[in-house]
């Protein structure tokens, strides 16, 4: 099969082919139908010690497929299934694997794989596609489940003030989500406005650009300081302008990755006596279940914008390390 492969830092990705997959007893093999590329993805290939990966590794983990092989244990899948995967992978058996929740497991492993035709996974993992969800949309359940998963995190509340810096997909869907949960205002700040009229069709109440007046410009659209303000790109220097936005005695959520340390003064989070939380994954039974759910709605899917098929892949790959208009890239290995 073929799939595209990390070599290197400051390497392009490599399409190349290995043999195709088999399932262990307890796993699937699915023909990848989508497979969304990440922003942690740009991270781990930049720093992957952290993670270790290593050459010949394949990325992806923002998966949707069908079925085409199963295990001689797997009972509830059979070849023809359209399902989307939770990538967190746990022991199965631990306290927390049994009551939905892998992301917290001691052994849990964040699989990668999917850029590429096929790819195996356990069968715990996948969850079956509603009817009304396309094959390769379901690759999206991830990021909405993150998104969700940021947003219950906060304990988002009707009438809320919020603020989002990155109008990156995670950003946006964490807008989509704050506003259902009924924030009265949901503030996207972005260093471009690219993504302004999409930000407000998923959710938010106005667009403000990034830059030395930005708390000011958040708490003029928000009508006050934000109540809770997401840090959603993982750059450094934004959890510090995150605590200079937020009211007193607020709330700060980091989501972004920030790989390699930040630099901040803890003082002005002292003196506003805010509460600092941060959010990674998501509940597998509960909120992956509830974004399934949002996706068979359809309004989710605008972050989409473009479709790849694999041979495409290094070339867009690296173009999303530098700003662009593009936001969610859907590897669809069909088109290839």
């Amino acid at each position: 099969m073929k799939a595209a492969f990390f070599d290197a830092v400051a390497t392009p990705l490599r399409i190349g082919v290995q043999p195709d997959p088999a399932p262990g007893p307890d796993e699937v093999v699915l023909r990848v139908a989508g497979c969304g590329i990440c922003g942690s993805d740009l991270h781990i290939t930049e720093d992957p010690a952290p993670f270790g990966i290593g050459a010949g590794f394949v990325l992806g983990h923002e998966i949707a497929g069908e079925v085409v092989a199963v295990g001689a244990e797997v009972h509830e899948f059979t070849p023809g299934d359209g399902v989307a995967v939770v990538p967190m992978r746990g022991c199965g058996r631990c306290a927390r694997c049994l009551a939905g929740d892998p992301a917290r497991c001691a052994q849990m492993v964040l699989i990668g794989g999917g850029y590429a035709e096929f790819v195996t996974v356990a069968a715990r993992q996948c969850h079956k596609l509603p009817p009304a969800v396309a094959l390769a949309d379901g690759a999206l359940a991830e990021p909405l489940a993150v998104a969700l998963h940021c947003v219950v995190r906060a304990g988002v509340k009707p009438g809320d003030r919020v603020a989002i810096l990155g109008a990156g997909p995670i950003g946006l869907l964490v807008a989509f989500w704050a506003r259902r949960m009924g924030a009265l205002h949901v503030v996207m700040a972005d260093l471009h406005t690219h993504q302004r009229a999409r930000a407000l069709a998923l959710g938010a109440t106005d667009f403000a650009l990034s830059g030395d007046r930005l708390a000011e410009n958040i708490a003029d659209l928000c009508g006050g300081p934000p109540d809770i303000v997401f840090e959603c790109v993982g750059k450094r220097g934004l959890l510090q302008a995150a605590v200079q936005a937020v009211r007193l005695q607020g709330k700060v959520v980091g989501v972004g990755l920030c790989v390699g340390g930040d630099e901040w003064d803890p003082f002005i989070a002292l003196t506003k006596e805010i509460d600092l939380i941060f959010a990674v994954f998501f509940h597998q039974r509960n909120e992956f279940g509830v974004a399934l759910d949002a996706l068979a709605g359809g309004l989710p899917q605008q972050i989409v914008t473009d479709r790849i098929g694999l041979t495409q892949v290094p070339q867009v790959f690296e173009s999303l390390r530098r700003r662009t208009t593009q936001c969610k890239v859907l590897i669809q290995p069909e088109l290839s």
